[in-house]
């Protein structure tokens, strides 16, 4: 009703006189030759070795951390990048946080961030497909969300990733994968993880 009063008159009494700004929902970033979610094998179920998940962790000024996370185990790589979000350095981190567990990687699932346009170069440096959850679908990789929002106990919003240490970032990987979870009965992803390497 307010809405349809043309005069004015009824939204000059209301609260916010109806300026409610919207955010324009941004449009997907569209990520060439991408594999969607939904062509990923049944088998990755979360509940088999080796199918990962990955993501960013932003602060203000467009610095990034990395985050990658294997589903069953819940075990967790992550690195600051120095490139902010460039795709082609990130495909490389990639490389150098999994390359040596090459032959265990089965899928790797991430969102449509222009950050991962170069998951082509990924699945080059480590032989598993890359695939993409739907737009605004997070619950699609809910392993690396929920990781995230534990390194978020460490590194709160706001915070300058400036002043995150790559030591600091060790330490928070190491606490993280060293603590026991009920889904593993109460072992540790690092110890879980292993053990299935091995």
């Amino acid at each position: 009703m307010i809405h349809a009063d043309a005069s004015g008159e009824l939204t000059r009494h209301t609260r916010h006189k109806l300026k409610y700004r919207r955010r324009p929902k941004r449009k997907p970033f569209s990520i060439a030759d991408r594999t969607s979610i939904h062509s990923r094998p049944e088998q990755a179920d979360g509940k088999r070795f080796g199918d990962f998940e990955m993501d960013l962790i932003v602060d203000g000024d467009n610095h990034a951390i990395l985050t990658i996370v294997e589903r069953s185990t819940n075990m967790l790589f992550m690195t600051k990048l120095a490139h902010e979000k460039k795709a082609e350095p990130l495909a490389k981190e990639v490389r150098r946080l999994l390359l040596p567990y090459k032959k265990h990687i089965k899928t790797i699932t991430t969102d449509n961030g222009p950050e991962f346009a170069a998951h082509k170069l990924i699945t080059k440096y480590l032989g598993a497909g890359v695939y993409f959850a739907d737009p605004y679908a997070s619950w699609q990789k809910g392993a690396i969300e929920n990781t995230n929002k534990l390194i978020r106990q460490y590194i709160p919003k706001h915070t300058n990733f400036d002043e995150v240490t790559d030591k600091k970032i060790a330490s928070i990987q190491k606490k993280i994968n060293s603590r026991p979870r009920k889904k593993l009965k109460f072992e540790t992803p690092k110890a879980e993880f292993f053990k299935r390497i091995a």
